[in-house]
């Protein structure tokens, strides 16, 4: 239980840790392989349990601000992507990179954002409220934006797609209602180092097993996968800078958490949605994206606390 709570205590670095293991120990992504699902729904239970569901349903009162949010992350972030890779491709960028940019940009942020917010001490009710509703509307926008942006066909009928989110997300819901009501408050309080802990293993496992198959690719095609990590820190401080500064005026905390959302964003529904008609070029990206979402919150931590504490400091 110790050494639990000192990775929630040291969550983002044993975050970062994960993916760099996949890469560096292939063996152990393959072992990992078969805990992707579970490592998904675990983090967004455990985030769930210590949510604030009175700071989250006071944002039904700011449906107009909701909405913009929504607005920003499933169209703006997907149509800037777009812009840009098409200035880029003529000059040699891979197309298959440009293609799975925008599919990722045209997502619904990670679920694992709420528990990112919650280690980084951002405004998680926020977290889960874009989270929720941007999962619910995938369904709706990705085929649109795939279709319209790169010319790629998710032919998958929209009550599967929507049926598997639900089952995806509600058991999160499910898992989180049962431990709130066999364990106190006080005594989940209490132990929130814990807790950390627990979600910061499971996307560490999660990290591993994404990247299973990824390091032999990397041996085979060096360059591509040089120039999509590149690209992935990029794109993700690129989608986190304008979703920031787009949101300023809500405060600088939740600027930081819209930041954290429009840059972080679901790449595993995109697959999902693909159904394995994806070249392996893009889906290689979608894994290789994983490494800046898993250390960006090591190397960002610093500037959010700077942030956050010269906005909270009397002036």
């Amino acid at each position: 239980m110790r050494l639990i709570a000192l990775a929630g205590r040291h969550a983002t670095a044993v975050m970062a840790a994960g993916v760099l293991i996949g890469l560096a120990v292939p063996p152990l992504a393959t072992l990992a392989r078969p805990l992707l699902v579970p490592t998904l729904l675990i983090p967004l239970a455990l985030a769930l349990v210590r949510l604030d569901w009175a700071a989250a349903g006071a944002w039904r009162h700011r449906p107009g601000t909701v909405a913009a949010l929504l607005a920003f992350i499933l169209g703006v972030s997907p149509l800037a992507v777009w812009a840009v890779t098409l200035a880029l491709v003529p000059l040699g960028f891979p197309e298959p990179l440009a293609q799975a940019l925008v599919l990722m940009a045209a997502s619904s942020p990670i679920v694992s954002n709420v528990a990112i917010a919650l280690i980084l001490r951002l405004d998680a009710p926020l977290a889960i409220v874009v989270v929720l509703a941007g999962t619910a509307l995938v369904p709706l926008t990705l085929p649109i934006a795939a279709d319209a942006l790169v010319g790629v066909s998710l032919e998958m009928p929209l009550a599967e797609f929507m049926g598997r989110l639900l089952a995806l997300v509600g058991s999160a819901f499910v898992a989180a209602w049962l431990i709130r009501r066999l364990v106190p408050a006080r005594t989940l309080a209490a132990h929130h180092d814990l807790l950390d802990g627990l979600s910061v293993l499971n996307l560490l496992l999660f990290g591993l097993a994404i990247m299973d198959g990824v390091t032999a690719y990397a041996i085979e095609r060096p360059g591509y996968v040089a120039l999509a990590i590149v690209a992935a820190y990029a794109f993700n401080l690129l989608l986190q800078v304008a979703g920031g500064l787009a949101f300023r005026h809500l405060g600088t905390t939740r600027a930081l958490t819209v930041a954290l959302l429009a840059g972080n964003c679901n790449m595993g529904l995109v697959l999902v949605a693909l159904q394995g008609r994806a070249s392996f070029d893009v889906t290689v990206y979608f894994a290789l994206a994983q490494i800046p979402m898993y250390t960006l919150p090591a190397l960002l931590k610093p500037v959010y606390a700077r942030l956050t504490a010269a906005r909270a400091s009397p002036r």
